[in-house]
């Protein structure tokens, strides 16, 4: 390469030096860096999770999480998979007419897309309490009350 070319290749290198600061470049930003691109010594703004975990509502919240995730999770995953096993070992089950127009195993089949609405539905529900319980937590971190 010429000394020309490169004198202009370094002369347009934005990257960082390396050991600087950070290892994302600001290139040409003004003003503070965006939460995502802090290192951990400049995030002053740092929670003591292992504070937050020991914390008697932070332990419910994640119980009450759990109480709810789990059998929906698992309901789900027997109820999904009911259709393909019932298919295979009972078809005579599964093609008996309903109505005389359909069979039980497209009934099922669609069945599945209301199940899963509903429980979204019965998980935004949840999630309300959900986030009550954590707003009630992050207010106690706030206040100090800990």
């Amino acid at each position: 390469m010429t000394q020309r070319r490169e004198a202009a290749i370094e002369k347009t290198d934005l990257t960082p030096l390396a050991g600087a600061e950070t290892d994302v470049a600001p290139l040409g930003r003004q003003g503070l860096k965006p939460p995502h691109e802090l290192t951990a010594d400049e995030d002053v703004d740092v929670t003591q999770w292992n504070r937050v975990a020991a914390m008697d509502e932070f332990k419910s919240l994640v119980a009450e999480k759990r109480k709810f995730i789990i059998p929906a999770t698992v309901f789900f995953i027997v109820f999904y998979f009911a259709l393909p096993v019932l298919v295979g070992y009972a078809p005579k089950l599964m093609s008996v007419k309903v109505l005389g127009v359909v069979n039980l195993a497209y009934l099922f089949a669609l069945s599945q897309f209301f199940v899963a609405w509903i429980i979204a539905a019965l998980y935004v529900r949840a999630a309300g309490r959900f986030d009550e319980m954590a707003r009630n937590i992050i207010n106690r971190l706030k206040s100090g009350r800990e």
